[in-house]
């Protein structure tokens, strides 16, 4: 009865998730990521290059290279980000107080929302294999091994999905992470797991370290494996650039020793501890430890540092005032970016450091200042386009002059305001020393705006802008010296090119999403 139970909870959280539309588009982005990752080798780039040789694109190379690249950015990050939210949902929806008066108990309950998380994501990886074999096909430059390619995901993609469904669970069933705390303490997880390949050189001077138990990400493993078969400490990993005069190299098949296979297995067990404290912190949605308007924020440290800074919440009642005065369209943008930085203490105080830090400190300390300022403002606005609807009030704005098409265009200039306001004088100062780069910073800001507006308006959720957006962040700090992904100009490298290209975004992305709302308000 039990295993019948447990099957038709998975079965339905499937199903769930598959239905989806966004499920269809995100399915879209795994084959467009499997392609991106692929460059062709008359572009100078290749995915793996060793001592500047280009690796040829053969079983062994694809399946360790996509699976290295794919495995703790879109289904370690990504994939906690998409799971996340189950628990919210419920109580939104009313399902929450259904399932609490069900006699299902709480390990089996959420077992399956577990297996059923793990199952979405193995349907991913399906997807982006499959993918990944249409471009060895097509590149083929060696035979199509099967299952080199099953064995290498697994090994490799295994561990990271595990701990991203199992800190998901966790994070849903106990109360103070169910909302922004639970995202931001998950990313700084990432992140230190990640950083856990900086002991590569140990790594590479002494071969196994206990920090392997550690990589979920298999990123440590995949290094130690080519140095191992190749000899070479010279790796390169993800759009590496090499010499066309040397000969290629090809990977031999068999990559994975049995040290490492169990090495692996027992990654994978560590991957399972966060799933354990989840079955005796569940919630079970009682009313006394979660509420359904307030199932994000409840009792996380935000929340508390809100409450404490919950008198500075008067400094913006002059724009209240200011709303009720202004006729028309501006006076409810003024209102809706007056109730941002009022239900939000925290954000003000924010946005008053970032503009008296952007105001009285040197030139060369702006970047930072901007680091922290576009990342305060991202964790803003990211729900300022879904407060309707997590609040339950969409059609009650919806009813307010305008309808549904005014309130897009009121909620975008709200977001562009906000973004003025906290990165404003930063691009004044620039636009005196560095013009150019004072651009980069507007035409990212309106790109963001525009994309944080449509995403949260068309899924209803803040985590589809925030967790692109966190990841973009931490790829754009730590790689400096690219164009294309200075998209605020922290970084100076900013061309007119990609000034031009994120004007270009925003446009899209702002037609898109008027396009999406005016088909809502018929």
């Amino acid at each position: 009865m039990k295993l019948h139970l447990l099957k038709v909870l998975v079965q339905n959280e499937v199903r769930l998730r598959l239905r989806r539309r966004s499920t269809l588009v995100l399915m879209l982005l795994v084959i467009a990521l499997a392609w991106a990752m692929l460059p062709a080798p008359g572009s100078g780039l290749a995915m793996i290059a060793i001592a500047e040789a280009r690796v040829l694109y053969t079983s062994p190379a694809l399946a360790l290279g996509s699976a290295t690249l794919a495995g703790p950015f879109f289904f370690g990050l990504a994939g906690f980000y998409l799971l996340r939210g189950s628990s919210a949902e419920d109580l939104r929806s009313g399902c929450g107080g259904v399932i609490a008066a069900s006699p299902v108990g709480n390990a089996l309950f959420l077992s399956g929302r577990w297996l059923g998380g793990v199952a979405f994501l193995l349907v991913l990886a399906l997807l982006f294999l499959g993918a990944m074999l249409v471009c060895h096909v097509l590149r083929d430059e060696g035979p199509l091994q099967l299952g080199v390619y099953l064995q290498t995901y697994s090994l490799l993609l295994l561990p990271m999905i595990l701990f991203a469904v199992s800190c998901a669970t966790l994070f849903d069933s106990y109360a103070p992470l169910m909302g922004k705390a639970g995202d931001v303490l998950y990313f700084i997880l990432w992140m230190a797991q990640i950083s856990l390949v900086a002991g590569s050189e140990q790594v590479f001077r002494h071969g196994y370290s206990h920090l392997m138990l550690l990589d979920l990400s298999g990123l440590m493993l995949s290094m130690l494996s080519l140095k191992q078969h190749m000899q070479s400490d010279q790796i390169a990993l993800g759009l590496a650039s090499f010499d066309p005069a040397l000969t290629p190299i090809a990977l031999p098949g068999a990559l994975w020793t049995l040290q490492m296979i169990w090495l692996r297995c027992a990654t994978a067990a560590l991957a399972l501890l966060p799933l354990l404290p989840a079955f005796f912190l569940f919630h079970r949605y009682a009313p006394d430890r979660v509420k359904a308007t307030r199932s994000r924020r409840r009792r996380s440290p935000l929340a508390w540092l809100n409450a404490g800074l919950r008198p500075w919440s008067g400094l913006v009642q002059p724009w209240f005032r200011l709303a009720a005065v202004l006729p028309g369209f501006g006076g409810q943008v003024v209102a809706e970016l007056a109730l941002s930085l009022a239900s939000a203490p925290a954000a003000l105080a924010a946005l008053l450091l970032s503009m008296l830090a952007g105001l009285v400190l040197p030139a060369a300390t702006l970047p930072a200042v901007l680091i922290a300022a576009v990342a305060a403002w991202a964790c803003l606005i990211c729900e300022l386009s879904t407060r309707d609807f997590t609040a339950r009030c969409e059609e009650l704005s919806a009813a307010v002059a305008g309808g549904i098409l005014r309130r897009y265009l009121r909620q975008l200039a709200a977001t562009v305001m906000l973004g003025l306001l906290f990165m404003g004088i930063i691009a004044l100062r620039w636009s005196f020393s560095e013009p150019l780069r004072a651009a980069a910073l507007l035409s990212g800001l309106l790109s963001l705006s525009a994309l944080a507006t449509l995403a949260g308006r068309s899924s209803r959720s803040p985590r589809t802008f925030l967790a692109p957006f966190l990841f973009g962040l931490y790829v754009a700090v730590n790689e400096t010296g690219l164009p294309i992904l200075d998209v605020v100009g922290f970084n100076g490298v900013a061309d007119l090119r990609s000034v031009v290209t994120q004007l270009l975004i925003a446009a899209l992305a702002a037609a898109a999403g008027y396009v999406y709302n005016s088909r809502h308000a018929r």
